[in-house]
């Protein structure tokens, strides 16, 4: 491509160390795509015909089934996707082919590709995060009653429905949607037509291509539009804080699903086994989901450790951006299928949840607040029922075990009806302020999630 200028060829290991065709080749469908809108404006401009644009449109799209039937063969010495089907174009419609590539580099042909990769890819994203929110509201549904712990520091706090603890990871979802939705925003912006850096002195009507390519809006720098990888970097966050959110729920997963807890029975479709020992059922998916994670957040660290310090305009450091990105879609797009397909089919062991819940000490807040509503000030009666608590340990006998007259021992608040506080279904009744876990609160949500599912959509 550039052989006007050099009089040596290309040495083998530099054709090798630069190629990029081995990972970008997947950028095809929207290379083809982006070089047919280009054609329309070229025809428009009157550098091709329309009988030139017909057959640009007809090669490119042959082009396009012979890549998808695995027919096509890609060639190293021609670096990446861009030249690799200009190159086949080229020698099957002749001359033609060669003018496609008028009043464009391949600066904003990759930025073009990459927008609409990741318009794309976006999409598949999203309703991905929308399948698993799915997967976990059919699990709070199945169990509406589940009562389990809630914990702060791993140490059970007070008692909450299993449901309100899976509507938590709703919310965080929804927030990734947002995230995703956001950045779509700033990814749906054409560049082609920015040239190398400088646009063209062949004018195209750039506003045709975005028409035809579905964009919104047009960049209004050339120099920004092709060296920008903003929208990659946003994607790559968005990304890798789902992940981070994916690997909360596998930790959760993974205590629920031990011996120890016992909470959920994951699948034999969606564990695996042992090669040594029996008797074992291993979580592997949430431990694998758990890993990934951290490439997430290494493939964000990558780009934005290219491009830190990179000048205008392109670089070739650049090249940089796509395996990173690659590997990211791909990985959060796997993790949030089988991470959905898991939950929907795991099961609540309702009796293993109801005796963590029904541990006394999960009340001792509602002592407190019940003095508190007897005329007690709150720190007072946090010392209270601190030194209640040790005396209940001391003695091996929980809440409900002990006399009114040894409640009295260390508040003369306690009165005759302190027992019914100790009531877990009571307990939860009485959270209803907005977002506590009470039934009726926790209801409601399931309900909101349901209809707000029903219609979840990017665009």
């Amino acid at each position: 491509m550039w052989k006007g200028r050099f009089q040596t060829e290309t040495s083998n290991l530099v054709q090798r160390y630069g190629e990029s065709i081995s990972y970008d080749w997947r950028l095809y469908p929207y290379d083809i795509q982006g070089s047919i809108a280009h054609a329309a404006a070229l025809r428009e401009a009157g550098i091709i015909n329309k009988t030139e644009e017909r057959k640009i449109g007809k090669g490119l799209r042959e082009i396009k089934l012979e890549i998808e039937s695995g027919k096509f063969g890609f060639r190293t010495s021609l670096e990446d996707i861009h030249m690799n089907i200009e190159s086949a174009l080229t020698r099957k419609i002749g001359d033609v082919g060669a003018k496609l590539h008028t009043a464009r580099s391949r600066n904003d042909q990759v930025a073009l590709d990459l927008r609409l990769y990741c318009r794309a890819e976006a999409d598949f994203i999203f309703q991905r995060l929308v399948l698993l929110q799915k997967a976990l509201l059919t699990l709070a549904v199945k169990f509406p009653e589940a009562m389990i712990p809630g914990y702060t520091h791993l140490q059970r706090g007070q008692p909450i429905l299993f449901g309100h603890h899976l509507l938590a990871y709703l919310e965080m979802l929804e927030r990734d949607k947002q995230r995703i939705a956001d950045c779509y925003k700033r990814i749906n912006i054409m560049p082609l037509g920015s040239g190398a850096l400088a646009g063209s002195t062949i004018v195209l009507n750039r506003k045709l291509i975005a028409e035809k390519l579905k964009f919104p809006a047009l960049t209004q720098n050339s120099m920004d539009a092709v060296s920008d990888r903003d929208f990659v970097a946003e994607l790559l966050f968005a990304i890798s804080l789902a992940g981070v959110h994916l690997s909360r729920l596998s930790e959760d997963v993974i205590l629920w699903a031990s011996t120890e807890f016992s909470f959920i029975e994951l699948s034999d479709a969606h564990t695996t086994g042992s090669s040594l020992m029996p008797q074992k059922k291993n979580p592997d998916v949430a431990e694998l989901t758990r890993g990934k994670t951290g490439r997430l957040l290494g493939n964000l660290l990558s780009l934005m450790t290219t491009v830190k310090g990179l000048p205008m305009t392109y670089n070739r450091d650049l090249q940089e951006d796509k395996e990173p990105l690659f590997d990211s879609i791909d990985t959060i797009k796997l993790a949030l299928e089988v991470f959905g397909e898991m939950m929907a089919a795991a099961r609540v062991r309702s009796d293993k949840t109801l005796a963590a819940a029904s541990d006394p000490f999960l009340l001792t807040t509602d002592l407190a607040d019940y003095l508190v509503l007897n005329g007690v000030p709150f720190r007072s009666a946090h010392e209270i029922m601190g030194k209640l608590t040790a005396f209940s340990l001391a003695q091996g006998r929980g809440f409900p075990d002990l006399t009114l007259d040894e409640f009295r021992q260390f508040s003369e608040a306690f009165e005759s009806d302190v027992h019914q506080v100790l009531q877990v279904k009571t307990a939860l009744k009485a959270r209803k302020a907005i977002g506590a876990p009470s039934p009726a609160n926790v209801g409601r949500q399931i309900t909101f999630w349901q209809r707000k599912l029903q219609k979840s959509a990017l665009r």
